[in-house]
């Protein structure tokens, strides 16, 4: 059975860098916004880049996102997944992002992870023309990277062009 994304994405015109997720976990389904799983890094690590404390509500995780120009969204607007692994993704259908590009000042995209890199790559970046760059994915699954580590890595989100 065929899953739409069930919440909108978080950006306004200000924004200047995406950040593209898979498709949101069974958590963050249930929960209805972004990188809702206890264990997922994604808030912990942005934070750590900005220098500010950790957003817990999603009210302020949307102010955070805002504050700092960052547009948050999903390469995959609807697919059949059992669970929340990557792994498991059949059918994907993408987002499309252009609206978002236009009405921005989004001038970077990242992946968060490989499999993020790998579909932007197949069905998003022939129609923008935008490279994404991967970054290490923040999810529970890739344990082999520390928050200290996935840190330094995701430093590059706040670099100026």
């Amino acid at each position: 059975m065929s899953i739409s994304h069930p919440f909108p994405a978080v950006w306004n015109s200000g924004c200047t860098v995406l950040i593209l997720g898979s498709f949101p976990s069974v958590s963050s389904r249930e929960q209805g916004f972004f990188y809702g799983h206890p264990q997922n890094r994604f808030w912990k690590v942005t934070a750590a880049v900005f220098g500010q404390s950790i957003p817990s509500t999603i009210e302020e995780k949307r102010a955070f996102l805002l504050r700092n120009g960052i547009a948050l969204w999903d390469v995959i607007a609807s697919c059949e997944i059992e669970g929340s692994a990557d792994s498991k993704i059949k059918n994907a259908v993408p987002n499309d992002i252009s609206s978002l590009l236009e009405n921005s000042h989004i001038s970077r995209i990242f992946a968060n992870g490989s499999t993020a890199h790998k579909l932007y790559g197949k069905y998003i970046e022939p129609k923008t023309g935008i490279p994404a760059y991967k970054l290490p994915s923040t999810s529970p699954a890739n344990a082999a990277w520390s928050v200290e580590k996935l840190t330094e890595i995701w430093k590059i989100i706040k670099e100026e062009k």
